[in-house]
């Protein structure tokens, strides 16, 4: 995938700044993806699927297998140079580069299945543990051991491995049942794993993003950590699970994450032994299932006990523009927390406007200079001589490296300072950026205050700059930033997607000491891809408590516990200070603590999964997916999406009522009775049975019934609602969602 950054945005951003350069191609005939192709004699990386080899044979016979595809024409070279990568555990295949005509040749060889060209996919704290309801030596934190015993097994740039929040102390030695190697240049408790799947490339992070991640994650506890140790930020930084382990797959380098390093990533995550995987990155929104590599593979770890977070992706905040939909995968979504680098200014008519600066002066004077605005100059295209000295310079934020230049250039020729308001689009999110000193970010809305006051005489338009450092308990929070992917599901009708939202605007995590794009030792970064490591965390914590819980039920836990108000009490809000819905957030906002323990879990097998892709895709959806020769169509029950027993339901809205059903198992205290509640608006009926489940064991199932009608939808193309389950110490909530059938993503309403 095309990429580009510049000195202050980070590499997760690229979506958000050039999203027409995102761009990777992928021939939706999979089973001949060269067929409408010119052909050509350039040889070029694709990743093939076979059966696997009659025998159970070690990885050795299965190179062996895979190399026995390979076309005549590869006997004169070194298979090395062409085989890439030979995957046992993710599926059975390999990645290797081939011409068209030997695609073709390999193609009509007895055990092929499918290929896929290799496709390169896109990179999508002191204070987030705090927001989240985490304190050190108390609570849930200090009662799940700070995910002690756990492995976090991340796919990303790689990890600067010196950095303090790799250190070790308080960590306990890894499980035995670990299998992996470690080849980093410092190894550990903290860091027991470390591995490049990127041909001719050592180990380390050149980027920043795997450090960042990784240490979100599960870094160790950092005192006196801050913005480039400048005080912006100042505190304790610890990941989330500051007490489990880390496995890092290096899987990206220069900014691109080839699909076939991924998969064997993968590969070797499932090999290893780690008990979560994170992965802060993304690709096509509109693949089937069983044409994407990434969904496949994820399939295989979460067969094997697994859970796999992914990043929704950096594309919003377009509607169906969210990526990793597969109901196997746990996808996160991005919201801001109640930090804020508090700066603003004062107005010559006594007004403040409050807003953001990421590097800030200790002192300054409050001398007040004329604002200048000019719509010509909206963009700060101004020049060196154009009467911009001892002026505050207003102009509309783009997050491009020329606006950025031209800034460091019109500071340096006497302008007093700039204010940068968002664009119609960011609204009320703003991703700091790391300008100057005299750089203060505010608003969209506030950009228009500011506009009206430069053009207006009174007060001559005077203003002054003022910073406040950090600002703890900024509400409203969280908020659902522009850029964080939207809902619905244009793969997975009928699946709730995102899942959850979590902390990923302007968090600050583990830095390399220096890279391309920002200095370490901490570093201040927004995307969906730092949202996914808090939810990796989470799960880790929880695995802890839980060891023996399926991926699934972790997945419900966090979902069903999540919070849907902000911190003033009313709804979570999205950048235009609307109402976000379900397509923003998913299910609510993470709640480590309530998620720990949920009363109930809605749980899903390898089973009923593959009962749902026999739904989907048929007998070769199946058979691509899914590992396991036993498991055919012809002996499995079809799921609809509707009826799979997913922590959400999803229906069309008809005025006939529409019956799913799920089966929730008591993870509660034994003798445990709920009453269902509904909330729902008034063009809703929503009607369960039975009301009142009673449980007398730890671990009994009950199954109910919902039934959904809807009735004078306007111009609505979907309404919410919500069903929970309340006990004396438990609320279990569960998103309704109904989809007007004149929607694009409207589920079948005949299951």
């Amino acid at each position: 995938m095309a990429s580009f950054t510049n000195l202050s945005v980070p590499l997760l951003l690229l979506t958000i700044l050039f999203p027409t350069l995102a761009l990777c191609y992928i021939n939706p005939d999979a089973t001949s993806v060269h067929q409408n192709a010119t052909k050509s004699s350039a040889s070029r990386a694709y990743i093939v699927l076979v059966e696997p080899p009659r025998s159970n044979a070690g990885e050795d016979a299965h190179r062996q297998w895979h190399e026995s595809f390979l076309p005549t024409s590869l006997a004169d070279e070194s298979s090395e140079s062409r085989l890439l990568h030979s995957y046992t555990e993710v599926f059975s295949g390999f990645a290797v580069r081939l011409t068209d005509a030997e695609l073709d040749a390999m193609a009509k060889k007895p055990g092929f299945v499918r290929a896929f060209p290799d496709r390169t996919l896109q990179l999508m704290t002191t204070h987030t543990p705090e927001f989240l309801g985490l304190k050190n030596g108390t609570g849930f934190w200090s009662r799940a051991g700070y995910g002690k015993g756990v492995i976090i097994g991340l796919l990303d740039t790689g990890l600067y491995a010196k950095h303090p929040s790799f250190d070790d102390h308080g960590v306990s030695p890894p499980p035995t049942r670990w299998k992996g190697s470690c080849k980093a240049a410092r190894c550990n408790n903290k860091l027991i794993g470390a591995k490049s799947l990127i041909q001719g490339d050592e180990f380390g992070d050149e980027e920043g993003h795997g450090t960042h991640t990784s240490s979100t994650a599960a870094g160790n506890f950092v005192t006196g950590a801050s913005y480039h140790g400048a005080g912006v930020g100042k505190g304790t930084a610890a990941g989330i699970a500051p007490g489990a382990h880390i496995g890092m797959y290096k899987v990206c380098a220069n900014r691109r994450c080839k699909q076939s390093a991924v998969l064997a990533g993968l590969e070797e995550a499932i090999k290893d032994g780690v008990d979560v995987l994170s992965l802060s990155l993304g690709g096509d929104t509109s693949a089937s299932f069983d044409d994407d590599p990434i969904a496949i593979g994820a399939f295989s770890a979460v067969s094997k006990g697994i859970l796999v977070v992914c990043a929704a992706g950096n594309s919003g905040p377009r509607m169906g523009s969210i990526t990793n939909e597969a109901p196997w995968l746990l996808t996160v979504a991005a919201g801001s927390v109640d930090r804020s680098f508090a700066a603003g200014l004062h107005l010559g008519n006594g007004r403040s406007i409050d807003g953001e600066a990421l590097t800030q002066k200790v002192s300054l004077s409050s001398k007040s200079h004329p604002l200048l605005y000019s719509e010509e100059r909206r963009n700060c295209n101004y020049k060196s001589d154009s009467g911009i000295t001892g002026k505050i310079l207003v102009c509309e934020g783009t997050r491009s490296k020329t606006q950025q230049s031209n800034i460091h250039r019109i500071v340096g020729a006497g302008a007093a300072g700039v204010v940068l308001f968002n664009d119609e689009i960011s609204g009320y999110a703003t991703m700091v950026q790391d300008f100057n000193s005299s750089v203060v970010q505010v608003s969209a809305a506030d950009g228009d205050v500011l506009i009206a006051y430069a053009a207006s005489s009174e007060s001559s338009s005077m203003a002054s700059l003022i910073y406040n450092n950090t600002l703890f308990g900024v509400r409203p929070a969280p908020v659902v930033p522009f850029f964080s992917s939207r809902g619905p599901s244009v793969v997975a009708l009928g699946i709730l997607k995102p899942d959850i939202l979590a902390p990923g605007l302007n968090i600050l995590a583990a830095w390399p000491p220096s890279t391309s794009s920002g200095r370490g030792p901490f570093n201040i970064i927004s995307g969906t891809s730092m949202a996914t490591p808090h939810v990796s965390g989470v799960a880790a914590l929880i695995k802890s408590i839980h060891p023996d819980w399926s991926p699934a039920a972790i997945k419900s836990a966090i979902l069903t516990t999540s919070d849907i108000v902000n911190s003033t009490g009313g709804s979570i809000l999205d950048e235009q200070h609307r109402k976000a819905g379900v397509y923003d957030t998913g299910a609510g906002h993470v709640n480590p603590t309530r998620a720990a323990d949920p009363g109930l879990v809605y749980d899903l097998s390898v089973t009923d999964y593959a009962g749902y892709i026999c739904w989907l895709l048929g007998d070769s959806g199946l058979a691509t997916i899914v590992r396991n020769s036993s498991l055919t169509c012809a002996k499995l029950p079809k799921v609809h999406a509707v009826q799979l027993n997913y922590p959400t339901i999803t229906v069309s809205a008809t005025s006939t009522p529409f019956t799913v059903k799920r089966t929730v198992t008591n993870v509660g205290p034994a003798n445990s009775t709920f009453t269902v509640k509904v909330d729902a608006p008034r063009s809703l009926t929503v009607r369960v049975s039975p009301e009142t489940l009673a449980f007398s064991k730890t671990g009994e199932k009950k199954t109910f019934s919902v039934s959904v009608s809807s009735h004078g939808l306007s111009e609505e193309l979907h309404v919410e609602g919500s069903l929970s389950w309340v006990s004396e110490k438990h609320v279990v909530r569960s998103p309704i969602v109904a989809v007007s059938p004149r929607g694009d993503t409207a589920p079948d309403p005949s299951p």
